[in-house]
């Protein structure tokens, strides 16, 4: 992915170093779902656990932020994440104004190890998230190294694709697909909410290929290998693969993510159109997802 020269976003809170007192958190972002359930996996965990109630505690302690010495890979990554959110602001400023809205920008916070959010405290082992009560997007960045170590899902299209996920929800937040969701999810059984968890999580696919596609757009950015990163991503990311991966099976009820096929599908339909018209996860049929 083709960067050089681009700006850094200015909607960032480095809170590398810091060490906060916690309490919990109210569900995982996109990378949760994959560091949690792999480490319960290669551990001897049951990962289904992780999948099924995804509520964390954050480790309590004081520290100083001047103690804290990031190497050169993550300043580096860092750098590369101010872009990514700095190239979603421009994509979603834009989107928003076609369709006569405001886009507000997120805050992009980078953490390391642990974190007090909006939403409770959550570590590193929680993965990026998203919560909606402070509209912040939390990112510990060793989660990138962790990524490529434990599923071979590497490059830099592939941590933009995390990213550019964690905002799509976001956008669902600012267009109120989010709270409608989560409303909903309060009122149904364990099965039925995880249905709802799925459809929001492949809309945020579909978003985060939208941008790729403006981005492209925009920016003529995108080098050859840079889709299939994200799709690899996409699809070793999938509640099926990430099951099979640990047991052998899958129980498709307990599924909160959607399957590989579906979260390449809606990634791959929103980087070919670029539409939001055609981004619409909640009315067909769960089965047609």
């Amino acid at each position: 992915m083709k960067l050089d020269g681009r700006r850094e976003s200015s909607n960032v809170d480095d809170r590398r170093g810091q060490r906060m007192s916690g309490g919990m958190m109210g569900g995982l972002g996109i990378g949760g779902i994959i560091i949690a359930a792999i480490l319960a996996w290669i551990t001897g965990g049951n990962p289904l656990d992780v999948l099924q109630n995804v509520d964390m505690t954050a480790v309590t302690q004081q520290g100083s932020a001047e103690e804290y010495k990031p190497t050169a890979e993550e300043e580096a990554l860092a750098h590369f994440s101010k872009q990514i959110l700095a190239s979603t602001e421009d994509v979603w400023n834009e989107e928003f104004r076609k369709m006569g809205r405001t886009y507000e920008a997120p805050t992009l916070v980078l953490f390391s190890g642990q974190v007090q959010s909006g939403c409770g405290g959550a570590t590193s082992s929680s993965g990026p998230f998203y919560c909606s009560a402070d509209q912040c997007v939390y990112i510990d960045l060793s989660f990138f190294s962790n990524m490529k170590k434990t599923l071979g899902a590497g490059g830099d299209f592939a941590y933009a694709y995390v990213i550019a996920h964690e905002v799509g929800h976001h956008v669902q937040y600012l267009l109120g697909t989010l709270g409608r969701a989560h409303q909903q999810m309060s009122q149904l059984s364990q099965k039925e909410s995880n249905q709802i968890s799925v459809r929001l999580e492949l809309q945020a696919d579909f978003y985060a290929g939208v941008w790729a596609h403006h981005e492209n757009k925009m920016f003529k950015s995108l080098e050859d290998g840079d889709i299939e990163e994200a799709i690899n991503t996409a699809a070793v990311i999938g509640d099926d693969y990430l099951q099979k991966k640990a047991q052998g099976y899958t129980v498709p009820e307990s599924f909160n993510h959607g399957t590989s096929a579906q979260r390449s599908k809606w990634l791959k339909r929103g980087f070919t159109t670029g539409s939001m018209e055609v981004g619409d996860t909640f009315t067909p049929a769960y089965s047609a997802l």
